[in-house]
């Protein structure tokens, strides 16, 4: 998979980073890949596609969320969601997903609609934020979007997060979304995912942090302190000692 540089997603993708919506913030992520694959992901590819197809029930075979998984273009449309997740979040290996940890989407549509009611609050903030342009937000989201994957040609999935091994388990989450627009005439996903974390956890985190900065300064001080102590003592009783004799 390579990373498309794509200026219309940019500018998005840069605003949904963190945006202040009042009780949680918003974290998104809106990134476009080529499905030509090189290198490791090639190798990786072979290696899915043998243990897909080896370790698939005879129903996952003749039906699955990717469609057949006895056909090649259903396992190769797998890998490429499964190496999607792999680039966008480095820190996780999500090689062990198979075909019932997505869903498929019933249609653009839908998705628009529920990504809207989601970043209804976010939008606002982008309308009132001086720069961003006369535009509502979700209209130049959907441009853009659409400008990158060419949206009716796209069939969309969705990974069902198990909420403890990925980034959708993050501690104070709200809501979530992630969806993956799949154009096969352009051999192109476009990866949009976003977050909803509550402020009280992100305080908690940033004391926690706090709470344990302060301690250690302190240990040290009480180190660097008694270090002193001993270093003048040791002068004091050396000089003793000299004036003794």
């Amino acid at each position: 998979m390579k990373y498309l540089d794509t200026p219309c997603l940019a500018r998005i993708s840069a605003f949904l980073d963190n945006v202040d919506v009042g009780d949680y913030s918003v974290h998104g992520d809106l990134e476009a890949y080529s499905c030509k694959l090189a290198g490791l992901d090639k190798k990786l590819s072979r290696n899915l596609d043998q243990e897909v197809q080896m370790g698939s029930s005879p129903l996952e075979l003749s039906k699955s969320p990717v469609g057949p998984l006895a056909e090649s273009a259903s396992r190769k449309t797998l890998i490429y969601l499964i190496l999607t997740l792999n680039h966008c979040y480095p820190d996780y290996d999500f090689s062990l997903l198979r075909a019932h940890h997505f869903r498929k989407e019933p249609g653009v549509s839908a998705v628009e609609q529920a990504v809207d009611a989601h970043l209804l609050e976010a939008s606002r903030v982008w309308e009132a934020t001086p720069g961003c342009g006369g535009a509502p937000f979700l209209d130049t989201l959907w441009t853009a979007v659409d400008e990158a994957i060419e949206l009716p040609d796209c069939d969309v999935y969705s990974y069902k997060s198990d909420g403890e091994a990925d980034p959708f388990g993050e501690k104070g989450s709200v809501w979530s979304f992630n969806f993956f627009f799949y154009n096969r005439k352009l051999r192109r996903i476009l990866y949009f995912a976003c977050r909803g974390i509550a402020k009280t956890a992100l305080a908690d985190s940033s004391a926690g942090e706090a709470s344990r900065t302060p301690g250690a300064t302190a240990d040290s001080a009480d180190a660097d302190s008694a270090d002193g102590l001993n270093e003048s003592d040791s002068a004091r009783y050396g000089m003793a000692g000299t004036m003794e004799v």
